[in-house]
């Protein structure tokens, strides 16, 4: 079961999203916040497994609230996904460098919200190939908050690859696929490499990927099964 807070000012966008979620067996929403302090106290005391929180909305926004919730060991466990208005804007980065794992339109399907909503629970891709490209181009061209612990070359040849294919967007059965793998070996992999540079999850691994150079946005995305 998927546990979700949802965080939003608007009582009809929460109440939308509720209804949704709701209908859902594998998803569950513990509970609502209007408020970015409200969104802090709740992940405190349910432990979601994901925070769905809004940018903009009184007493303390979504960014810092973002910055609390990463930031408090105790919800270590707790993945945020930002909901917006907006684009690939400033409010996009920001949110990044405040550690949320990834972020959703709020005109995105609603089918396209529930997947979205469990590849963020798995920890795997959330954006997809085109749209993590546009983003971390953007982002890398502005001065980083935070830089890996360690650099790439504490990576084998094998996890350099894994962590190449992971910043072109590609998922874990799509790595195994593309380097001919089984997705447990290929998901080990990728979970070696966040361990030794200190990600906290494959958003910032998409980062670190690009802040280093192993990739480019201008390198072709690798080929899937799907593609070839």
């Amino acid at each position: 079961m998927i546990r979700v807070l949802l965080a939003d000012d608007q009582m009809l966008i929460r109440s939308g999203i509720r209804s949704l979620l709701d209908s859902e067996d594998d998803i569950e929403v513990v509970a609502e916040a209007a408020d970015g302090q409200q969104a802090i106290a709740l992940a405190v005391e349910h432990r979601p497994d994901i925070a769905l929180v809004d940018i903009q909305m009184p007493v303390l926004d979504g960014i810092e609230a973002t910055r609390q919730i990463v930031a408090d060991r105790r919800l270590a466990g707790v993945r945020v996904v930002i909901l917006t208005n907006y684009g690939l804007d400033e409010y996009i980065f920001r949110a990044l460098r405040a550690g949320a794992s990834g972020f959703l339109l709020k005109d995105t399907h609603p089918a396209e919200l529930l997947q979205a909503l469990r590849v963020a629970e798995r920890g795997d891709a959330l954006l997809s190939p085109a749209v993590t490209r546009r983003l971390i181009s953007e982002f890398v061209a502005r001065p980083p908050d935070v830089l890996p612990a360690a650099g790439m070359e504490s990576l084998t040849n094998r996890e350099r690859e894994v962590v190449a294919l992971v910043a072109h967007g590609l998922n874990n059965d799509e790595i195994a696929e593309t380097m001919v793998l089984s997705p447990t070996t290929a998901k080990t992999h990728v979970s070696r490499a966040m361990t030794k540079l200190g990600a906290r999850d494959r958003a910032q691994l998409v980062v670190f990927a690009y802040q280093s150079g192993l990739v480019s946005p201008r390198d072709p995305t690798p080929p899937t099964s799907g593609t070839r």
